[in-house]
């Protein structure tokens, strides 16, 4: 058997922070094994390929991936200009991932990870053996591949976050999976836009992608005439109530971008594209005589039906594959435990993560590390350049170069959208009734209405108070 020294190091993602990692690895001379499950490079970017990013292609390109593909002609987009998913899976990680040739695998989907002769159990010699990744391939193939140590830099895109209030699906979510989505919506697409124009969609969450899911909705509603214009609308789906942070920085916001995405959200409400329902968590989703969506609240109060349900509460891990891997997480992320407390979104927006690296990233298994959006477990507070700071330290780290490994240097953007400060999933006491000490009750709220609220008939509200 080879010696771990003499192996590559297995990358699992050939999304933005795997490929950054490899061209770390390869700019000091470490063999990398790029491990992608899709089809292409960058196949979860490529599923958002209609988004906007709201930070700048100088925030997006990793600098040793640069490096790397400097000899090769490539030009660097305008740093200023903010790219499409789309754009950024063309113009840069392809690029990076055809210059990193036969490096990187497609069609390769880590199934396990493990210690060669070594199940999670034993510890005799344990740290002496290299890992093993069983990898099966689109064809049916399977694979056993030796490694010298493991970057997991597989995202959470798979794993996306259900409309259920208490984190597990809505009685009923599965079973209508026909007209409910975890991704937002291309409506460029004409197939994709015919299912939303003249309907009623629910949009549920509270971050960036559902900013993103309500302005797009608005722009629908707005460009289309006649009836299909004006039955065009949004009904948005809050699990606390509305504050002066709900939109995010706006103008403040030191990404401009962001901000920008939180004020086309508030104009969708306040021009009357969408009503907000505050307050309310999902308990179950069931069908009408039409055949239309009721979502039930956990109080039980029951929304109008809707046509469509779009869910964007968030991601979370898939850590299936790593059972045998020796991992230490914090037991409400799923984030590394040293990682936890400074990405909190409790307490911390993007812009207040304190900069870390292979110190904070790092597990009982040696040589084994959770790096990108994955290692920020549940929490909604990661940033692309983060993620190339990750990878920088934990190259270095595995190299031997600690100097460099603890040497961590980032500047984050304050403010945002991107979880906020505070009580992250508290009321607000100063938008609740009457003073009282419950959550808001869930109440449509036409937001760019003068009046607090406008209850339908169907949604009488709930008596009762601390109740919860």
């Amino acid at each position: 058997m080879a010696t771990p020294s003499d192996l590559p190091v297995v990358v699992i993602g050939a999304g933005p922070t795997g490929l950054a990692a490899a061209a770390h690895l390869t700019g000091r001379g470490i063999t990398p094994l790029v491990l992608e499950a899709g089809p292409v490079a960058g196949a979860a970017v490529r599923d958002w390929a209609h988004v906007r990013l709201f930070s700048t292609w100088g925030e997006v390109v990793d600098p040793a991936a640069e490096k790397l593909l400097a000899p090769t002609g490539w030009t660097r987009p305008d740093p200023a200009t903010h790219p499409t998913g789309g754009d950024w899976a063309e113009r840069y990680l392809q690029p990076l991932a055809d210059a990193l040739g036969d490096r990187v695998r497609v069609g390769a989907t880590v199934t396990g990870v493990s210690r060669a002769g070594r199940d999670r159990i034993v510890d005799a010699d344990r740290e002496a053996q290299p890992f093993v990744v069983h990898v099966g391939h689109a064809d049916g193939r399977e694979e056993r591949v030796l490694a010298r140590a493991v970057i997991d830099a597989s995202g959470t895109w798979t794993t996306p976050s259900p409309a259920g209030g208490s984190g597990l699906p809505a009685l009923g979510e599965k079973a209508a999976a026909d007209r409910v989505t975890y991704r937002v919506p291309d409506l460029r697409n004409p197939a994709v836009r015919a299912r939303y124009a003249g309907r009623r969609t629910a949009v549920v969450g509270s971050g960036a992608s559902a900013f993103t899911a309500l302005a797009g909705l608005a722009d629908l509603a707005r460009s289309e005439d006649g009836a299909a214009g004006a039955d065009t609308r949004a009904v948005w789906i809050l699990r606390r109530g509305i504050s002066g942070s709900t939109f995010g920085g706006g103008e403040a916001d030191q990404l401009p971008a962001r901000g920008a995405l939180g004020l086309a959200a508030k104009a969708a409400v306040d021009d009357g594209y969408a009503d907000a329902v505050t307050g309310f968590r999902t308990e179950a989703v069931e069908r009408d005589g039409d055949g239309r969506l009721v979502l039930v609240g956990e109080d039980g109060r029951r929304l109008r039906p809707v046509d469509e349900v779009i869910v964007l509460t968030g991601f979370r891990p898939d850590l299936s594959f790593l059972s045998e891997i020796r991992l230490r997480l914090d037991e409400r992320l799923e984030a590394p435990v040293e990682l936890a407390p400074l990405i909190d979104p409790n307490q911390h927006s993007c812009g207040t993560v304190y900069p870390h690296g292979h110190r904070e990233l790092s597990h009982p298994e040696q040589g084994f590390y959770l790096v990108g959006m994955k290692s920020y477990g549940r929490a909604p507070t990661f940033l692309a350049m983060t993620g190339y700071e990750q990878v920088r330290s934990v190259v270095a780290a595995i190299a031997g170069d600690l100097d460099a490994a603890d040497r961590v240097e980032l500047t984050l953007p304050e403010t945002g959208v991107c979880g906020g400060a505070g009580l992250f999933d508290a009321p607000d006491a100063r938008h609740s009734d009457g003073g009282c000490c419950a959550a808001p009750e869930p109440r449509l709220v036409p937001l760019g209405a003068p009046r607090a609220a406008v209850v339908s008939a169907d949604e009488t509200p709930a008596g009762g108070c601390c109740g919860s």
